[in-house]
């Protein structure tokens, strides 16, 4: 099989090849084609790749081009994970909006639209040349961020495409090590969108044990997840990391504001990380990889690769994927994150039961203004952009709708051609 991995020259790439190795028996892939246009990077990406694979003792070969068409020619699967503008633009998506004293973060609020607005473009017209190169029967695999919004692009255009995130099976691992139990008979009730998720079960040999681990181990997963013990309780559920930057919004910014912006930690982690790729005797992914985030990365995209291809019996993988139904609440269309059986024919999200007042508002909320912001993605226009702005609930207010609109087409006209028009 061969594997195609758009952004290949991404300092997380040793990461998805490291799993690879290490799923020989499972994921039959003897060809590995790195696509990006910096030659400097996929360069050393590609060689590290390589020496880890032969390491491990795995066959397979890893290629790389500056060409989309050439690279995913005959590839099963295509795994998309780009950063349109590199970090100097997520560094303006961390900081710009702390102008209205709002949440800087590059995958929601003004931020993750900004990335939203320079991401969706690109993307689709990827998706359509691997259409016309690869064929409608070619999956892609979207790692890229926001990644429920830039799924739904996908499916919009009738893609055969699945969203994927780090944040469950980096919680379920968590989850396994405290219940003593094996990783694989850990089954999530994964209930959401991606990064506006909550975990409202988890299951070991169809037992719920999420009470257990609210009443001996609250106060470690409050610490993991940035949210108090007691409020979680109250909850009975555990909330994604990224859930802090709604219930506790002000904290976060006021926080913000005195720390050194991630974009510039992870370009110092990534300078770092090249520096030892390029190194000839090294054979095994570094310790510092794991500076760079996405712990699990490379299980999730390597398992989810796995079911779409192998032609297996279906597996249960949290994934993003068209509603259709699962919440009664949400149109069909919208994208959500849940866990969701998955085989060759795709994923399906697995029922759950009804959601709670007190999640389902938020997700409702969140979903307009994903829809509103494919729209402003797709069409352009500050006007939507604005309208967008007001809709999420990190924002919200005229004022600094209007002001970051303004802010955040200026910030991005290089990305943006309707505003340069």
């Amino acid at each position: 099989m061969k594997l195609a991995v758009v952004g290949g020259g991404s300092t997380y790439t040793p990461e998805l090849i490291d799993g690879i190795a290490g799923r020989r028996a499972s994921l039959d892939v003897d060809e590995i084609v790195l696509i990006d246009p910096d030659a400097y990077r996929v360069g050393a990406v590609g060689d590290f790749s390589q020496r880890l694979l032969n390491h491990a003792g795995h066959p397979a070969r890893v290629r790389t081009t500056a060409s989309l068409e050439e690279g995913v020619d005959g590839a099963s699967a295509v795994l998309i994970q780009l950063r349109v503008g590199g970090q100097k633009a997520r560094a303006s998506d961390e900081t710009f909006p702390h102008l209205c004293g709002c949440v800087g973060q590059e995958t929601t609020g003004a931020g993750g639209l900004a990335k939203a607005l320079r991401t969706v473009p690109v993307v689709l017209d990827i998706a359509e040349r691997v259409r016309k190169v690869a064929g409608d029967d070619t999956w892609i695999v979207n790692f890229t961020n926001p990644v429920g919004i830039v799924t739904r692009a996908l499916l919009q255009e009738g893609h055969r495409a699945v969203g994927l995130c780090n944040v469950a099976i980096n919680l379920q691992r968590k989850f396994a090590k405290l219940l003593g139990a094996s990783t694989g008979d850990v089954k999530l009730i994964h209930t959401g969108l991606n990064h506006l998720s909550w975990e409202r079960g988890v299951l070991v040999e169809g037992v719920d044990r999420l009470p257990e681990l609210l009443a001996q181990h609250a106060e470690y997963l409050g610490a993991e997840v940035s949210v108090p013990v007691g409020w979680m309780q109250r909850m009975r559920a555990v909330p994604s990391y990224y859930l802090k930057y709604y219930y506790s919004h002000d904290a976060q910014v006021a926080k913000q504001q005195t720390e050194r912006p991630r974009a510039e930690v992870v370009s110092d982690v990534e300078e770092e990380l090249l520096k030892i790729y390029l190194d000839p005797e090294q054979v095994t992914k570094p310790e510092s990889l794991e500076k760079r985030g996405g712990a699990y990365y490379s299980e999730a995209a390597v398992q989810l690769v796995h079911a779409l291809t192998s032609g297996g019996g279906a597996e249960e993988h949290v994934v993003n994927v068209g509603n259709n139904g699962t919440f009664d609440f949400l149109p069909d269309d919208a994208v959500i994150e849940v866990s969701s059986t998955v085989d060759s024919a795709g994923a399906n999200p697995i029922p759950q039961s009804p959601v709670d007042p007190r999640f389902a508002g938020l997700i409702a909320g969140v979903t307009a203004y994903e829809y509103l912001a494919l729209d402003a993605a797709i069409k352009g226009g500050r006007d939507r952009v604005a309208d967008a702005l007001l809709a999420h609930p990190l924002v919200g207010q005229y004022t600094k709708a209007d002001q970051l609109a303004d802010e955040l087409v200026a910030r991005n006209r290089d990305f943006l051609p309707w505003a340069r028009a």
